[in-house]
C-alpha cells in the first residue's frame, strides 16, 4: 500500500518541502516558501499543470506550514492532511550525541535545542519548522534527520583537533562535519553500482557550500568540513581551513571585532573574496572566460583545495576506487571537475575522458573516467530529499517491529 512521507528542510527564513510516494519513491510535489518573517514573503509549488507562484505575508513558520497544508489540498495534491503518514526534519547539528536519524520526542527537541549554539542559524530553524508542521500533522511519524550523524563513525584520531583535551571534555570541541544526508546518499548509490562490493570512496559534494568525505565500505571514516561548516575546502563566500593566526592579524589589522571577523570569514571570503566578484561559480567562470586574472587565481586556488583533500584521503583510505562529483558545482562545472582531476589524475592513475565531462552537467548522472582507469570518477546527482524520506520508512518500519 502507497503512503506519503514529507521531507521538510526548515532556514531561518525559507522552508522547502518535497512529498514522495513510497515505496515507488516517487515525487508527487515540491516547492518553497522564501523570506519568510519579512513584510512579503514567496511561496512555489509544483501542480500538474505547471508551477505556481505567489507573493504573500508569511511572518512565520507556522502561517508557512498552514499556506502549505491547505495548497495540497486547493490543488488536490492530497485528499486529506491524514495520507501523509510521515515528515522527516533535516536538523543541521546532532552533536555527538546522534549517530543516526530518530524519531522527534520532547528529549530530543531539548537535545537539538542545546546544541542551537554549535548552529546558530540552523538548529533553532529546524525546531521551528518541525514546531509548526507538529501542530498542523500530530498523528504523522515526525523524524529528526541529523547533517552530522553520518560522519559519527570517524575515529578520535579523525574528529579530535589538537587544541587543550579540557576544550573537548567541558565544551564538546571537536570535528562534527556536515553535508551527512547526502554524503550518505552517494555512498548508498555507489554501493548498488558496485553490487554490495566493498568500496574505498571519496565523495565531493560541491555547492555553494562543499565538503569532502573519505568514506570506506559504506562508512565516513574522514570529512572535511571540521567543528562548524567553516572549516575544510574554500566555498562561496566561506573560507575554509585557515591559519587561525591569520584571525588575529586582521582583527588587529583592520580594528575589527572577533564576531566581525567571523562573519567576514563566514560570509566574504571563499570565491567572493579571493575573486571580487560574486560567490557563483557561473559567474566567476564567465569572468575566467574573459581573461580575468582573479577568477583564475580563484579557480587555480579551489580546485587545489579539493585536489589536496582528495590526495589526502587517497592515501587515508589506503587507495581509492571511486570518486563521485555531486551538488551544484560537482554537478554542472565540467571546468571545475577537470582542473581538479587534471591535478591528482598521475598520481591515482585516473584516466578522464574530457568529451563525457563536458557533457556531464544539468544533474544528470555519467561516468566520467575511461574502461582502462584506475580510479572511477563519477558525477551521481545528490538527493537529500530522498535520503531523509528512506530515513522515516526505516524508522516507522523498526517501529513497526518493536
Amino acid at each position: 500500500m502507497s503512503k506519503l512521507v514529507l521531507a521538510i528542510n526548515s532556514g531561518s527564513s525559507s522552508l522547502k518541502f518535497k512529498l514522495f510516494k513510497v515505496p515507488s519513491e516517487k515525487v508527487i510535489t515540491s516547492g518553497l516558501f522564501e523570506r519568510i518573517t519579512q513584510k512579503m514573503g514567496a511561496f512555489r509549488i509544483k501542480t500538474e499543470t505547471g508551477e505556481v507562484r505567489r507573493e504573500l505575508p508569511l511572518p512565520n513558520h507556522e502561517v508557512a506550514v498552514n499556506v502549505l497544508t491547505k495548497a495540497l489540498i486547493e490543488f488536490k495534491i492530497v485528499k486529506s492532511l491524514d495520507e501523509i503518514n510521515a515528515v522527516g526534519h533535516r536538523v543541521v547539528q546532532g552533536g555527538k550525541y546522534y549517530n543516526d536519524s530518530v524519531e522527534f520526542t520532547d528529549e530530543v527537541v531539548a537535545m537539538v535545542e542545546k546544541l542551537s549554539p554549535f548552529a546558530p542559524l540552523h538548529n533553532p530553524a529546524n525546531l521551528t519548522g518541525y514546531e509548526a508542521f507538529k501542530k498542523i500533522l500530530p498523528d504523522a511519524l515526525h523524524v529528526a534527520v541529523f547533517d552530522t550523524s553520518y560522519h559519527q563513525t570517524m575515529a578520535p584520531e579523525d574528529y579530535l583537533f589538537p587544541i587543550p583535551y579540557e576544550y573537548y571534555e567541558k565544551y564538546d570541541i571537536r570535528r562534527y562535519g556536515a553535508h551527512g544526508t547526502s554524503h550518505k546518499f552517494i555512498a548508498d548509490e555507489v554501493t548498488k553500482i558496485n553490487k554490495g562490493k566493498p568500496c574505498n570512496l571519496i565523495v565531493c559534494h560541491l555547492g555553494n557550500g562543499a565538503s569532502i568525505t573519505a568514506v570506506k565500505d559504506g562508512k565516513c571514516v574522514a570529512t572535511s568540513m571540521g567543528f562548524t561548516p567553516l572549516g575544510g575546502i574554500m566555498m562561496g563566500t566561506r573560507t575554509g581551513d585557515l591559519d587561525p593566526s591569520v584571525f588575529y592579524f586582521v582583527s588587529k589589522l583592520e580594528d575589527k571585532s572577533p564576531e566581525e571577523v567571523y562573519d567576514m570569514f563566514n560570509k566574504k571570503s571563499g570565491m567572493l573574496g579571493v575573486s571580487g566578484i560574486s560567490s557563483d561559480v557561473r559567474d566567476v567562470e564567465n569572468a575566467l572566460l574573459q581573461g580575468n586574472e582573479r577568477a583564475k587565481h580563484t579557480f587555480d586556488l579551489y580546485s587545489r583545495r579539493v585536489a589536496d583533500y582528495i590526495g589526502q584521503y587517497h592515501i587515508r583510505l589506503g587507495g581509492t576506487d571511486t570518486i563521485v562529483f555531486t551538488a551544484g558545482i560537482g554537478e554542472n562545472v565540467p571546468g571545475i571537475r577537470k582542473q581538479i582531476i587534471d591535478k591528482v589524475k598521475d598520481a591515482m592513475g585516473i584516466e578522464f575522458d574530457d568529451e563525457q565531462n563536458s557533457l556531464t552537467r544539468g544533474g544528470i548522472y555519467g561516468l566520467l573516467s575511461t574502461k582502462n582507469s584506475k580510479v572511477k570518477v563519477y558525477v551521481i546527482p545528490t538527493d537529500e530529499e530522498l535520503m531523509i524520506v528512506r530515513d522515516c520508512v526505516r524508522i516507522a518500519e523498526n517501529k513497526k517491529k518493536k
